[in-house]
């Protein structure tokens, strides 16, 4: 029976969720409005190192079937995951690809529209079983910044624990970690928590302790075996001869996922020109880079010299000055 269940809630539609503007509720009630999700990311097309989605799946499955373990453990049937890194570097369709591995709804949470700890509890009782929770951006959100650091800043306004924000947003760091590890967020079960961020150095520590992101996955710029991945997906080719060279400028060249796939689409039509042009900018890019890195080297030699220079001149003024200054001594005697 429950299998049964399972296959048609697979085979069903999925949904993006997300909160509606103000907390104004639906015609039915509900602060949530929904589209059908028709995200076509997969772990199978997703730009990552096959080793780190083989761990990603491992985990996701574990927890999809753990409801005998969650409850033997008397933990409650949540995970979390933390997905940081520059830019372009695929957070959005990771997401998308988990939610299509495990048949999950999204809820797509806009901070923003959220005016208090009481509303973010009542959409978080509304939110369903088998579903995914994503914040994207927290860092950027609402005033949730590092409290170490925002109270050192003459501007904090809250950080601690919370103040509003200048659209009047009354959200505090304390309540946004009782919906996601206090006992509001058990009302439910197996529900997964992904917060998303560029930076993750400016988020609280308390909001990236185990138990609320379980999971910490670095989305890096675009790796050797990521673009194997891409060249297939796009052009259906695995490099040619020129995979040594690719290889070997790749990780110095720092490209994002999003950077190597517009190149791939604008020349899908011409496989070799795509992969000829690709080449190329990673060299460019690399040499760039590294040519960057000599330049500030050079740049803090220069800087260092000027500065022992700068010590030697004032050491050698102050001697100067006292032999001077023995000279008059002399003159007075005489």
């Amino acid at each position: 029976m429950e299998r049964a269940a399972e296959i048609r809630r697979k085979n069903q539609d999925r949904l993006l969720y997300t909160n509606s503007r103000g907390g104004s509720l639906d015609a039915r009630g509900h602060p949530w409005e929904s589209v059908p999700f028709k995200h076509p990311s997969t772990f199978d097309t997703l730009a990552m190192d096959p080793a780190k989605k083989l761990e990603i799946m491992r985990d996701l499955r574990d927890f999809a079937e753990g409801q005998e373990f969650y409850q033997r453990t008397g933990r409650a049937w949540k995970r979390g995951y933390l997905l940081y890194g520059p830019p372009g570097t695929g957070k959005s369709s990771m997401i998308a690809a988990m939610a299509n591995f495990l048949g999950y709804d999204i809820y797509d949470l806009e901070l923003t529209e959220v005016h208090n700890n009481s509303e973010l509890r009542k959409l978080l009782m509304k939110t369903s079983s088998k579903s995914i929770i994503v914040i994207e951006d927290i860092d950027c959100s609402i005033n949730l910044g590092n409290r170490k650091k925002s109270c050192s800043s003459a501007g904090n306004r809250g950080g601690a624990g919370g103040g509003s924000d200048e659209g009047g947003n009354s959200i505090t760091l304390s309540g946004l970690l009782n919906f996601t590890d206090g006992l509001w967020s058990c009302c439910g079960s197996e529900r997964i928590f992904v917060f998303t961020t560029n930076h993750v150095e400016k988020l609280d520590p308390a909001l990236l302790r185990s138990g609320r992101m379980d999971m910490h996955i670095f989305m890096s710029y675009c790796s050797f075996p990521a673009l194997k991945i891409l060249l297939k997906n796009y052009l259906g080719v695995d490099g040619g001869g020129v995979w040594k060279e690719i290889e070997a400028v790749i990780d110095k060249a720092e490209m994002t996922p999003a950077d190597v796939s517009e190149l791939l689409i604008k020349n899908r039509r011409d496989k070799d020109k795509a992969v000829a042009e690709l080449l190329e900018i990673l060299k460019e890019r690399a040499a760039a880079r590294c040519g960057g890195r000599r330049y500030e080297a050079v740049e803090e030699e220069q800087e260092k010299r000027a500065v022992e220079e700068s010590k030697e001149g004032a050491e050698e003024g102050s001697e100067f000055s006292s032999e001077k200054s023995e000279e008059e001594d002399d003159e007075k005697i005489k």
